[in-house]
């Protein structure tokens, strides 16, 4: 059976940070995607489909620190159902995306002294660690290493448009 989830939208608010009760961080995410199409009458109709994206351990944390309301992010996992009851007692079911990958895909200030240089981070369900800037560049000069070059390996991933409206063109879907 295959339970996989792949979408490219835009964050409807800022990401919620809580801890469970054992101190695990979860992120909760709710991502717009959109697809515009004509009707039988010649009119443009666009729709906007919002979903409920949960993010575990480091990546969470990453989401709750990088992203923003209106960020821009690709995200894989899988669907999933959960019961609860509400106030009342009544049994209530939540289905959302329990993500196993968020990829952010908004370019940010290519400054790295703004500290915002987060463009195409990855944050995998391991966690991702942000890269360290050097502060001082005058640092001791680097020694050559001879390089030895291996067979490059093409690591090329197509994610897809970068906005969901250019999906809606697509004729070529499979599905």
């Amino acid at each position: 059976m295959l339970n996989k989830v792949m979408i490219i939208g835009r964050l409807g608010r800022d990401p919620e940070l809580r801890y469970t009760q054992n101190g695990s961080p979860v992120a909760s995410l709710r991502i717009a995607t959109d697809e515009s199409y004509t009707d039988k009458d010649g009119q443009r109709v666009d729709r906007t489909e919002w979903h409920s994206v949960v993010v575990f351990q480091r990546s969470a944390e990453n989401c709750n620190q990088y992203l923003r309301k209106g960020s821009l992010v690709y995200v894989e996992g899988k669907l999933t159902t959960r019961k609860w009851q509400d106030q009342n007692g009544q049994d209530r079911y939540t289905t959302e995306i329990r993500a196993d990958r968020v990829q952010f895909l908004d370019r940010r200030s290519s400054n790295p002294a703004d500290g915002d240089d987060m463009g195409g981070m990855n944050a995998p369900a391991g966690g991702y660690t942000p890269p360290r800037f050097q502060q001082n560049r005058q640092a001791a000069p680097m020694q050559r290493q001879p390089q030895r070059r291996a067979p490059q390996q093409e690591s090329y991933e197509d994610l897809g448009p970068a906005f969901p409206s250019e999906a809606s063109t697509m004729d070529d879907i499979p599905f």
